[in-house]
């Protein structure tokens, strides 16, 4: 199966986007990262995220259970290691949220990813939406900002890149490059 590394600055849509592809499209999973920090009111263990402790966290590091992790914010995140042939057997594709840092170390594992970056229409659209969401502090939304700014200057590397300005309109262009690299697939 095809593997889709999707990275985007926090607050540009990405959860609810992907979530959205995976509804209308078939033969998509979701790889569930691992974090070690608490969950969100609206997260859901298993979902969302496996939430671990730092210590189990720690121990699956040393035992070279990921594909890449990273600390942010004080918290580990981690993706966990993928086989594209079980993927494969299977009949379907996956869909990896992943940082550009760790889309990198993806990168260098699974040299057929597909990478696709998501972009706010502006940095000042972002800033509002993190606002918005009411869920960082003023301290942490300047973070995300300024983490924002190095993660677009990294965009240029990846395969693709989708403007979310209108949902809608960012659906379907998310949509049409995963079937296109479904027609690309070799037989």
């Amino acid at each position: 199966g095809l593997v889709f590394i999707i990275s985007a600055p926090s607050g540009t849509g990405k959860t609810t986007l992907v979530k959205r592809v995976m509804e209308e499209l078939p033969c998509l999973r979701f790889s569930v990262s691992y974090t070690t920090r608490p969950p969100r009111l609206s997260e859901k263990e298993g979902v969302d995220y496996h939430f671990i402790s730092r210590e189990i966290f720690q121990g699956m590091v040393k035992k070279g259970q990921f594909l890449e992790w990273a600390e942010v914010l004080g918290h580990y995140y981690g993706t966990a290691l993928v086989d594209p042939g079980s993927l494969e057997s299977e009949g379907m594709d996956l869909i990896l949220d992943i940082d550009t840092q760790g889309a990198k170390k993806a990168k260098e594992k699974l040299a057929k990813a597909i990478l696709i970056f998501l972009l706010p229409p502006s940095i000042e659209t972002l800033k509002e939406r993190l606002l918005g969401r009411g869920l960082d502090s003023p301290e942490t939304i300047q973070f995300r900002l300024a983490h924002a700014q190095k993660d677009i200057e990294e965009a240029h590397w990846y395969h693709h890149i989708v403007i979310n300005e209108r949902i809608e309109e960012a659906v379907e262009k998310l949509k049409a490059i995963i079937i296109a690299e479904r027609g690309k697939r070799d037989f």
